[in-house]
């Protein structure tokens, strides 16, 4: 009678070992491959366009028509929208800061997340930094994913940013975001 519930609990534990592996597997892994690309849009309200601007100058040290003065700080709720169109649906917020670190004053270091409000990632965030330049519309530039929250939680990669549309109110920037998952 020993022996049998021996091999019993053995089984018991093997089958438990068994199922948590598996549950551990199936949250570890966001898809498939690990791997998402996600693509939407920034809308901003430019400095000085009135009421409803979106970038708030918090400190000015250097007058600049950029913003990327060396030591002004910026600070910024923007839009983020599923299309380049400004009536496209809210997806969510870009919520940040950014700080002219250049003394040439053609780039500044931001720091920002990305909130989710609507869809299919409503409630989660993405978490990124880098330096954003000031350069001509259409120039391509990279900053990095550094974390997330919910259906992010764990996520690394990059930001690839686009200036896609500019008026004199308003600046449309092109995100794609690859992410990959610890």
């Amino acid at each position: 009678m020993k022996m049998a519930s021996s091999a019993s609990s053995s089984s018991l534990l093997l089958l438990l070992l068994a199922l948590f592996a598996a549950a551990a597997t199936a949250t570890a892994s966001h898809n498939h491959n690990g791997y998402m690309h996600l693509r939407f849009y920034n809308h901003e309200r430019i400095l000085g366009s009135g009421p409803n601007a979106t970038v708030v100058y918090a400190v000015e040290r250097t007058l600049s028509t950029t913003g990327a003065g060396f030591g002004n700080v910026i600070v910024y709720d923007n839009l983020l929208r599923a299309g380049v169109e400004p009536d496209s649906p809210i997806i969510g917020r870009n919520q940040g800061m950014g700080v002219g670190s250049s003394l040439a004053e053609n780039s500044g270091l931001t720091n920002f997340q990305l909130v989710f409000t609507a869809g299919k990632y409503n409630g989660s965030s993405l978490a990124l930094q880098g330096l954003f330049p000031v350069a001509p519309l259409g120039t391509v530039f990279e900053r990095a994913i550094t974390g997330g929250t919910k259906k992010f939680r764990l996520a690394r990669g990059y930001l690839l940013t686009t200036e896609v549309r500019s008026t004199n109110t308003t600046l449309t920037g092109q995100l794609d975001a690859y992410i990959t998952f610890r």
